[in-house]
C-alpha cells in the first residue's frame, strides 16, 4: 500500500522540518501580537460555495456524511473566520489578531510546490479599516521570511491594489459586474499571452497594457511602501499593479510572495477583503478584514533551494534533537538504581535516554555521542558513587549519588 496522489508521509526527518516551520511561523505571530486559533476540518460544502461559486466543488473532497450533510474538507481558512467571527465577534474587542496553523485539502493536480494536502499559516486582522492594519500584516510577513533567513535579495513581495483598477473601470465606464471577469483576466496576464489577453480585454486592452507597461500610481501604496521603510522593510516590496490575486472577495490592497528567481509558486499571498463577513453572513456582521496565507509546500521548497535557510533549519532540527543526559549502565545489577534516577532527572524536566538492553559501555558512549547528549552519567564499579562525564570537555567526576540532582541542576541550569 502507498500513500495517496498528493498525501505525504511524515518520517521522523519530515516532522522535525515540519514543526521547525511551526516554531518560526508560531514564534513570529505572537510576536506581533496575534493569538492563536483554529476550526474544524470539515465544515459545510456549502459555506465554500457561498463564498467562491459552485466551481469551486471540482476543487474539494467533499462528501455525504452519515447524517446526509454535504460536507467538504477545508480548503482555505477565511471561510471558516468569516463564519466564526460573525457568531462571537461580540465575545472579544476589536480588533482581533488572529493566527491559525492547520491542515487543508484540495483535489487538484499536484506538482512542484502544490500537494493536495498541505498545512499552512493563516494571519489575519478583524475590525479594522486603516491603512495601517495593511502595514502591519506585511510587516508580519517580510519577518516570517526574515526568520526562516532570507533576505530582501531571495524573496520580493508584490504588492498592488483592488481599488486601483475598480477606479480606473468605474472611470471607463466598465458595468460593475464586469469587474471581477476583468480583473482576472489582469491577474492571468503574466501567465498567458499578450494576444490572448488582448482578445479578452477588447477595448480595454490598450490603456490596461500602457498600466502594467509603465506601472500605476497610487496614494495608498506610496503610503503603505513608506510606512514600510520607517520600519527598515521596503526593500523587500515592490509595487506591481500586475498582482490582482483572482478571488472576487478582495476589496483593496493585495499581494503576492515570490522567491527572486522566481523558479517556484507564490510562497505566500493574501489582502483585505471588508465584504466577505458580511457576505458569508447574509449581512447579520459586517467587519472590515484583512489577511494572508503561507503554505508549507512551497515554502518547503524554497528553504531547501537556499543555503542559508537550509542550514539554518538543519542547526536548529540539531539542537531541538539533542539531548541532555544519557544513562550509561556500565553494570547491569545497577540498572535498578539508574532507572530509579531516570525517572527522577526526567521529572526535573530534562531530555534523559538510556540503553533498553545491555551493551557494551563503548558503545553506549557511542550513542550518547549521537545523540548529542551533553553529559553521560556512568552507573558502575563506583556506586553508590556515580561518574558524570562532560562529552563536550571530555571531563568528567565523581559525585554521590545522593548529590547528583544538585549536581545536574548546576551543570545544565
Amino acid at each position: 500500500m502507498q500513500a495517496l496522489p498528493g498525501f505525504r508521509d511524515f518520517l521522523p526527518q519530515n516532522c522535525a522540518a515540519r514543526n521547525y516551520i511551526f516554531t518560526c511561523w508560531r514564534e513570529i505571530s505572537q510576536r506581533y501580537g496575534f493569538v492563536e486559533w483554529d476550526g474544524p476540518i470539515l465544515e459545510p460544502t456549502e459555506l465554500y460555495k457561498k463564498k467562491s461559486g459552485a466551481e469551486i466543488v471540482d476543487q474539494l473532497f467533499n462528501f455525504a456524511d452519515k447524517g446526509e450533510r454535504e460536507v467538504a474538507m477545508r480548503p482555505e481558512l477565511t471561510p471558516t473566520l468569516a463564519r466564526v467571527i460573525a457568531a462571537h465577534e461580540r465575545e472579544f474587542k476589536k480588533p482581533l489578531k488572529w493566527f491559525s496553523i492547520g491542515r487543508f485539502f484540495r483535489h487538484e493536480k499536484q506538482q512542484r510546490g502544490r500537494l493536495r494536502e498541505h498545512f499552512q499559516l493563516n494571519c489575519d486582522i478583524v475590525g479594522e479599516s486603516a491603512l495601517a492594519a495593511d502595514i502591519e500584516v506585511l510587516a508580519l510577513c517580510i519577518d516570517l521570511l526574515r526568520a526562516f533567513g532570507f533576505t530582501e535579495k531571495d524573496v520580493v513581495i508584490r504588492i498592488s491594489d483592488r481599488e486601483f483598477w475598480t477606479d480606473f473601470l468605474r472611470r471607463k465606464s466598465v458595468p460593475p459586474d464586469r469587474w471581477d471577469e476583468l480583473l482576472q483576466i489582469i491577474d492571468k496576464s503574466g501567465r498567458e499571452s499578450p494576444e490572448n489577453t488582448r482578445a479578452k480585454l477588447g477595448e480595454l486592452a490598450d490603456p490596461m497594457f500602457a498600466i502594467l507597461s509603465n506601472g500605476g500610481k497610487s496614494e495608498k501604496l506610496e503610503k503603505l511602501v513608506h510606512g514600510l521603510r520607517d520600519r527598515g522593510l521596503a526593500d523587500f516590496v515592490v509595487v506591481d499593479v500586475g498582482v490582482v490575486r483572482g478571488l472576487a472577495y478582495y476589496t483593496g490592497i493585495v499581494f503576492e510572495v515570490f522567491d527572486r528567481a522566481r523558479k517556484l509558486r507564490a510562497v505566500a499571498g493574501g489582502g483585505r477583503y471588508d465584504n466577505l463577513i458580511a457576505q458569508l453572513s447574509d449581512g447579520a456582521v459586517s467587519m472590515p478584514a484583512l489577511g494572508f496565507a503561507m503554505g508549507d509546500v512551497v515554502l518547503g521548497e524554497l528553504i531547501r533551494d537556499h543555503k542559508g535557510a537550509r542550514e539554518r533549519m538543519q542547526q536548529a532540527i540539531a539542537a531541538e534533537h539533542k539531548i541532555d543526559i544519557y544513562i550509561v549502565i556500565a553494570k547491569e545489577e545497577r540498572r535498578p538504581d539508574a532507572l530509579a534516577h531516570v525517572q527522577q532527572i526526567r521529572d526535573r524536566g530534562y531530555r534523559v535516554d538510556y540503553p533498553l538492553a545491555a551493551e557494551k559501555v563503548a558503545k553506549q558512549f557511542q550513542t550518547a555521542e549521537q545523540l548529542g547528549a551533553r553529559f553521560a552519567i556512568l552507573f558502575g564499579d563506583e556506586w553508590p558513587q556515580v561518574a558524570i562525564k562532560d562529552l563536550t570537555h571530555a571531563e568528567q567526576q565523581l559525585v554521590a549519588h545522593g548529590d547528583l540532582f544538585t549536581r545536574i541542576d548546576s551543570l545544565l541550569r
